[in-house]
């Protein structure tokens, strides 16, 4: 039933856990994994009383990108153990679920399978939920795992 599956992966633990879950799930579909890891853009340029301090942003994408190739090998070699394919996508948006959403058209994805944080009450509200928007803005089914 379901032959692409997309998981997007922030290099925590519970992503690493969702991992295991998406690859057990991927032997038994006979499916790829679609791995996507977004980086998000350099975000500002701070103020202080001298003026603008501008961090160098090309070595802090560099940086994020590197970050982004590790999470992503992560899951590479969890499908590698489990014999499922695997493909790699680094995305670069400062709305990661913008990124997940459109990397699951690009690769034709049946299903997006996703950890979720969980936050609650003010965390929720003030950090918001990537979930929660992957959810709003695609048609596909979504596995949410905690």
């Amino acid at each position: 039933m379901f032959k692409n599956i997309l998981l997007p992966t922030d290099g925590s633990p519970l992503s690493e856990k969702a991992t295991a879950t998406a690859v057990q799930f991927a032997k038994v579909h006979g499916a790829r994994i679609v791995g996507v890891c977004v980086a998000q853009p350099f975000p500002f340029v701070p103020l202080s009383d001298g003026g603008a301090v501008v961090p160098d942003a090309e070595v802090f994408e560099t940086q994020l990108k590197s970050a982004a190739q590790t999470h992503l090998a992560k899951v590479a070699a969890a499908c590698a153990a489990g014999g499922v394919p695997f493909e790699g996508v680094v995305g670069n948006s400062h709305n990661p679920y913008e990124e997940i959403v459109k990397a699951a058209e690009k690769h034709n994805c049946d299903i997006i399978v996703m950890a979720s944080h969980g936050r609650k009450g003010l965390n929720k509200l003030f950090l918001g939920s990537e979930t929660q928007k992957v959810l709003a803005h695609t048609t596909l089914p979504v596995l949410v795992l905690r």
